[in-house]
């Protein structure tokens, strides 16, 4: 039976409220056909063909001309499911639009971009057309970007690239800071993301006092690259988070004082330490790996000696989390999409575009972890937001 028909039955004479109620009905009976067909059995069915199962429900708000709607997402117990009616992607292709289109218009885009123009059949667009679009996403990324954080973060990961963005006449290369958390509840969440002339100790220091502003709290360990003027600002602004540098970024500078016809071998060695099952363990090979190799690396030893504290931090936290926390591929692999979609403009006419793009592919990314699995587990989290784990306790070990 078609809407209307169902609406013309039901004697709908125009109230909205009705509408909205039909609606919901509508949305719901939707999802969960589209779940059926995902894991191919109906709820509580029993068949050789299922592959998945469901896992209870996500909430979460759409908005829609005939009001807000509460929609209960299914969840499963693998992988996710997204409603398609949700259009996930759809936010971050109009952004990306919208940059194309600003560059076209201020003629300063590259052969590329012409191309990619011509493509989407975008001769002769209008200032007024581009404003528009414009106007109606700056709305969403700006809402999205100064949203209040609710809650408590244990887990804070930092990092920054770096796009191209026209400014004065000239071509600069502007930091783009993005920072990623784990709330209480092993959930992920986009804390915040801001553009920058330069990656220095002041940038970095504002960025993370707007992030408490808004309500960032909890963060018991900060991830990042051993960015000094980022550093300096996680020992000002998140008093009491731990710092873990970045395992790879770590190696390289190691390895760098080390002769290529050594590195495989010291590489090996110094992987022994990040194998031991505790952080005591790690700590005593650390130490005895640097005297095992000093005679023959000693610069490349200071550097291992140095960093004790900062590449074993991660271990003083639960075991099931040290594949994640030890190192920046969370943010990443996040990092990767925004350079995959930044690169087709190439040179983005202004700050403004860089932030609507980036801000909506950020929105739709935040819209795909809210109705994923937890990136950690309840019990897990636990450990740490209860007492159960107290990451300092190892503190005095380290400095020992």
């Amino acid at each position: 039976m078609s809407l209307l028909e169902l609406l013309r039955k039901s004697g709908f004479d125009g109230d909205v409220d009705f509408l909205k109620e039909a609606l919901n009905v509508l949305v719901h009976s939707l999802m969960e056909a589209e779940v059926t067909a995902q894991i191919g059995a109906e709820r509580y069915e029993r068949n050789t063909e299922r592959t998945n199962q469901r896992n209870g429900y996500r909430h979460r708000e759409w908005h829609t001309r005939v009001g807000t709607l509460d929609l209960s997402i299914p969840k499963l117990r693998k992988g996710s499911y997204f409603p398609s009616l949700l259009e996930p992607r759809k936010r971050a292709e109009k952004a990306l639009l919208s940059v194309v289109q600003e560059a076209y218009i201020h003629g300063v885009s590259t052969r590329k971009v012409d191309e990619l123009v011509e493509s989407l059949g975008m001769k002769g667009i209008s200032k007024s057309e581009v404003s528009r679009i414009c106007k109606e996403l700056d709305d969403v990324v700006i809402a999205f970007k100064e949203r209040p954080l609710e809650g408590q973060f244990p887990y804070v990961w930092l990092d920054a690239t770096f796009p191209k963005v026209r400014e004065g006449g000239r071509v600069r290369s502007m930091a783009l800071v993005v920072a990623i958390g784990v709330r209480e509840t092993g959930d992920r969440e986009v804390l915040g993301f801001d553009l920058g002339m330069s990656e220095d100790g002041s940038f970095w220091l504002e960025f993370l006092r707007k992030l408490v502003a808004r309500g960032l709290r909890g963060v018991q360990l900060a991830i990042s690259d051993a960015h000094e003027g980022l550093r300096r600002a996680i020992e000002q602004v998140l008093v009491g988070a731990t710092w873990q540098r970045r395992r790879v970024h770590f190696m390289r500078n190691v390895l760098s004082q080390v002769p290529k016809s050594s590195q495989s071998m010291v590489s090996s060695i110094i992987r022994t330490i990040f194998a031991q099952p505790s952080q005591e363990a790690a700590v005593m090979q650390l130490r005895q790996v640097a005297q095992q190799l000093r005679g023959k690396f000693p610069k490349a030893m200071d550097i291992l000696e140095q960093a004790e504290s900062d590449v074993l931090a991660y271990m003083a936290f639960p075991r099931e989390h040290w594949r994640q926390i030890h190192s920046t591929n969370p943010l990443e692999r996040l990092n990767r999409e925004i350079r995959r979609r930044s690169d087709v403009v190439g040179i983005f006419p202004n700050r403004e575009s860089v932030i609507r793009l980036i801000g909506a592919i950020l929105i739709e990314q935040q819209d795909e972890w809210t109705v994923a699995r937890r990136y950690f587990s309840l019990e897990s989290m636990a450990k740490i937001v209860n007492g159960e784990q107290v990451p300092l306790a190892s503190t005095t070990l380290l400095q020992k």
